[in-house]
């Protein structure tokens, strides 16, 4: 069965919008047909009007995560999933979101299992969901598990969302300070400096080098604006060169503030997304694998490939990772001891939510120090660019009283 989206005109006239889901457009005409509705047009939900895929669905990550809590709530409480698939996609505002839900419900209907429906949408459900979905349907507990995964997907999107957030201020603020500075050296150190022109001595360093700032501004501004946009551009599209992300994500790592914030969300993402998976009965190869995807700087995730060659040689978990060196001391003991007391699972939560609870006070600490750094430097500036015009009226002011 497929996926509909109509728009129908019931018997007063009215229009009516929804989606249905039927074998054929033929079959999905008859249906509203019977239900008292005149078909206006049927769109096939995931295609374009020329029939082919989208590439892009109108499914974000939020809605990813409330569609896997609400289905997990109702999977948990006995509901089949395919009713549970029909009642959260009745809930949805988003037409894309509802026909894809509709169509993977299709599936389910036909025999198919949940993870090989989610697999028709690789765009929106990854190779990591569809497989956690996968172990909750092989160990006959999908309910728990979709819980777990809601719960994953919500930390690790809580996690991101405040490394991104928290940066926000500082950039705006430098941002900010870039424009007021530039402004006064382009519009009104000129004006004002045209005044020391009739002067006939020789203006201070600190004049003559704000003069020059200013000109240089003035006659090659838009090209340094020009040159750094394209430098950055230029640098974005070399971080698809696997060599050179891996040169910047080393050299991220060996910055002072920034190194430890990024190296305690990656272990935080990795720690969860294993307690995840191996709850989930993940064989523990297979959780190592899938975790290390989840790491984003690829300087981490190409240590960790060292774990993984350690633990499928023979090593513990714990050994790995000590081994590796790729996260924190405090991983391989939680894991050790995790090990050694058989609740692995529970010892990664703690540990994970212990490494997001560092990273909430270093990114607080790192704001604090950020803040009055912009905020000096523009003063500074600011001061040498007031040094540069009063300095000559002082020197003016001396020589007319002598």
């Amino acid at each position: 069965m497929t996926a509909f989206q109509y728009q129908a005109l019931d018997t007063t006239g009215k229009t009516r919008k929804g989606i249905l889901s039927a074998d054929s457009v033929r079959l999905a005409r008859r249906e509203l047909l019977d239900r008292g509705l005149t078909p206006l047009s049927l769109e096939n939900v995931g295609m374009d009007v020329d029939g082919q895929k989208r590439k892009k669905p109108s499914f974000s990550k939020h809605d990813v995560v409330l569609v896997t809590r609400q289905i997990a709530i109702l999977v948990n409480s006995a509901t089949p999933v395919e009713e549970a698939l029909n009642a959260v996609a009745a809930q949805m505002n988003k037409p894309g979101v509802r026909g894809t839900l509709l169509t993977i419900r299709s599936r389910v209907i036909e025999g198919w299992r949940l993870s090989d429906a989610l697999a028709e949408h690789p765009l929106i459900f990854s190779d990591l969901y569809r497989g956690i979905i996968a172990a909750g349907e092989t160990s006959g507990d999908l309910g728990t598990v979709m819980v777990r995964l809601a719960d994953m997907l919500e930390k690790n999107r809580a996690t991101l969302m405040k490394a991104m957030t928290s940066l926000i201020y500082p950039a705006a603020l430098a941002v900010i300070a870039t424009l007021v500075i530039s402004g006064m050296m382009i519009f009104i150190v000129p004006k004002i400096v045209e005044q020391f022109d009739t002067m006939g001595a020789q203006l201070p360093l600190v004049t003559r080098l704000v003069i020059g700032v200013s000109g240089f501004l003035q006659n090659w501004g838009i090209w340094l604006l020009i040159v750094t946009v394209l430098a950055v551009m230029g640098f974005w599209r070399a971080l698809s060169i696997p060599a050179m992300r891996l040169r910047v994500d080393t050299f991220l790592l060996r910055l002072p503030v920034f190194g430890r914030l990024a190296k305690g969300m990656d272990a935080a993402r990795f720690a969860r997304t294993l307690s995840t998976l191996f709850a989930s009965g993940v064989p523990l190869l297979d959780c190592l694998q899938a975790s290390r995807r989840t790491v984003m700087n690829t300087r981490l995730r190409e240590q960790l490939a060292d774990t993984l060659t350690s633990v499928r040689e023979g090593a513990s978990l714990a050994g790995g990772l000590q081994k590796a060196a790729a996260f924190p001391p405090m991983l391989g003991y939680m894991v050790a001891a995790g090990e050694r007391a058989g609740e692995l699972p529970l010892m990664l939560d703690k540990t994970a939510a212990q490494m997001e609870s560092e990273f909430d006070t270093a990114t607080t600490v790192a704001l604090r120090l950020i803040e009055p750094v912009i905020v000096v430097g523009m003063g500074l500036i600011i001061m040498t660019v007031m040094l540069a015009i009063l300095v000559p009226v002082l020197q003016i002011n001396t020589l007319t009283v002598g």
